[in-house]
């Protein structure tokens, strides 16, 4: 799909970066110390019931898809939490949207 064919119109130049207001779905690994799972109720009360169905427990943290603006809430909650945010990998856009 051309940018110009989105509904709305962005830019190529804006997908996957902070300037990404659309409602595209990322999935996004977020590597954090969560001994007793508070992180991932964390998680899964930000995105979810439905969507928390999806997430995916790694040794170090978790796989959720999201759109790119709400990486930073979910760090904020975290850190908010005492829970420590290692890193944040953004993988690839999924086919899904956010709604």
């Amino acid at each position: 799909m051309k940018n110009t064919d989105a509904r709305p119109a962005y830019e190529t130049l804006e997908i996957g970066t902070p300037l990404d207001y659309t409602s595209d779905v990322y999935r996004v690994y977020f590597e954090i110390a969560d001994s007793t799972n508070e992180g991932k109720k964390i998680i899964s009360d930000f995105i979810g019931r439905e969507r928390s169905e999806k997430i995916i427990s790694l040794a170090y943290g978790y796989e959720i898809e999201l759109p790119i603006q709400c990486v930073p809430d979910v760090v904020r909650l975290l850190t908010n939490a005492n829970i420590a945010v290692y890193q944040v990998v953004r993988y690839a856009k999924t086919n899904g949207t956010w709604a």
